[in-house]
């Protein structure tokens, strides 16, 4: 059922558009440009993140910053085992998906470690990219403080998922 939802919807917005007389093709060739544009607006800005987030990892500062953090994960209830995942997560969503399928492998899919791993992949965001691509379109730039606090909202909801997860 659910390959043909795809394909429905667009065979309803063509009907649609037909009863409406509504020019479906050049509403759809300015919807184009429209993408386009923004697309180009924002390619400088994912750009950057993404050179960042592969000097990051590629240049060691990752694993210090890991190993630095564990012991302030420990105190807040996350296992030791998630501190790369808590830390790859805000940078990169392909780059938890990959840590949390290791520890997967690692301690299998039941396990208490991979439950709180899939929770906070499952709650949390991709902070830098998000900010990047928010930022890159609006007009406000004092937003000294917006990352900040995505990251520690980030950091609360980790600290939440690896409670809840004692409890259930």
């Amino acid at each position: 059922m659910s390959a043909y939802i795809i394909p429905l919807f667009i065979l309803v917005v063509l009907v649609t558009g037909f009863c409406r007389r509504v020019p479906i093709y050049g509403s759809f060739v300015t919807g184009v440009k429209g993408s386009l544009q923004l697309l180009l607006s924002i390619m400088p800005y994912f750009t950057v993140i993404l050179i960042a987030v592969q000097l990051f990892t590629a240049s060691g500062l990752g694993a210090k910053t890991e190993q630095l953090l564990k012991p302030v994960f420990t105190a807040l209830g996350i296992p030791p085992q998630l501190t790369q995942l808590v830390v790859i997560r805000p940078l990169s969503g392909n780059g938890s998906i990959a840590v949390l399928q290791t520890l997967m492998d690692e301690y299998g899919a039941d396990s208490y470690i991979v439950r709180c791993g899939s929770v906070i992949v499952g709650a949390s965001e991709t902070t830098f990219y998000v900010a990047t691509i928010y930022f890159s379109t609006v007009k406000e730039k004092k937003l000294r403080y917006a990352v900040p606090v995505c990251l520690i909202a980030s950091l609360a909801g980790a600290v939440a998922a690896c409670a809840l997860c004692r409890i259930i």
